[in-house]
């Protein structure tokens, strides 16, 4: 399919490596060859929507992503008050046609003025996806809030299991968008929500190593507020089977994302599943919440680094000012596995 190049800028970017600590990305990279050609180019592509394109990247083929040169993090200034609402990312060669997704190991955005409410050591993860390329979708009447002037962290890592290189790929991400000024305009207000990452490997390091056969990982988190989960969406690697979500103080599941592979265990999705029909799962302050990742690497080679499991889902607060205490961005400190 013919993934067209836009035009008509609406904001600048500047190629900044990153001063974060290791613990606020996916994986640690140790520091090596980078990718100096990737730029990143931010379009509008309708009067909702940007697109936000990286690259080009020089991908050769069979090249894991501890061998990949990568590009630093970018950041996104945003140029409007309002909400974020749906994301979408596609790879995509020089001409703009899509390129298989597997090559994309993860790309994340982070806020850098807001600390994430589950792991205050993090920053706040507002977006992410690999080679599943998850496509999170609106919620009617909610969005994440951004302020004019917000820092936006854009973290990617690449890798190439596939035996044809790729010398000039591109990731392009369509962000849409609702302002204050269309709210004013009689767009309803949306209520904001915030992105809950419950992450097998809790507030560490999101990377494990995979081990032969059959393996599950859970991870725990205790609610600091109360309020609804609106929805869930899931990222593994290949070889994943699930993500389950439960409610560990009332023993009930929340969500089960069942992945879908090949034949051969590699990832093709994992599916984003909406608890609105229901009026959302409600958690209490308090309440525990399990999330457990099922691999099943029949390989038979273990993969160093080679798994992740994480649920991400948006939490509406009970009470929205509580919420105040996660502005600013975190402290920087040593946590979990490095």
């Amino acid at each position: 399919m013919k993934h067209w190049m836009r035009t008509g800028a609406i904001a600048a970017a500047l190629a900044l490596p990153t001063t974060a600590g290791a613990q606020f990305g996916h994986h640690h990279h140790d520091a090596g060859a980078v990718q100096k050609d990737v730029t990143m180019q931010v379009h509008a592509v309708a009067s909702d929507a940007v697109e936000i394109r990286l690259g080009p990247y020089d991908l050769p083929a069979h090249t894991s992503h501890d061998a990949m040169p990568q590009a630093p993090d970018f950041y996104w200034v945003v140029p409007f008050d309002g909400w974020l609402v749906a994301y979408s990312p596609s790879l995509l060669d020089a001409d703009g046609n899509d390129i298989e997704a597997k090559l994309l190991h993860h790309v994340a955005f982070w806020n850098t003025g807001r600390t994430d409410f589950l792991c205050p050591n993090k920053e706040e993860h507002v977006f992410g996806a690999g080679a599943e390329l998850t496509r999170w979708p609106p919620l009617p009447g909610f969005g994440y809030e951004v302020h004019h002037g917000d820092r936006i962290r854009i973290s990617t890592m690449f890798h190439n299991p596939t035996g044809t290189a790729y010398p000039k790929a591109y990731l392009a991400l369509e962000v849409n968008y609702v302002t204050e000024t269309a709210v004013e305009s009689g767009i309803p207000k949306l209520r904001s929500v915030y992105p809950a990452w419950f992450d097998v490997m809790e507030c560490g390091e999101s990377g494990y190593d995979l081990k032969v056969g059959e393996s599950v990982r859970v991870g725990q988190f205790e609610m600091p507020e109360a309020g609804l989960l609106l929805a869930v969406g899931g990222h593994l690697h290949d070889y994943g089977r699930s993500v389950t979500v439960v409610d560990a103080t009332r023993k009930q599941q929340i969500a089960k994302l069942t992945a879908e592979v090949d034949l051969k265990g590699m990832l093709d999705s994992v599916p984003v599943v909406t608890l609105l029909s229901r009026g959302g799962y409600h958690l209490a302050a308090g309440d525990k919440v399990q999330v457990a990742a099922e691999y099943m690497n029949f390989s038979g080679q273990a993969v160093r680094d080679g798994a992740m499991g994480i649920a991400v889902g948006y939490f509406l607060p009970d009470d929205a000012t509580a919420m105040d205490a996660f502005q600013g961005a975190p402290k920087e400190k040593k946590t979990g596995k490095k």
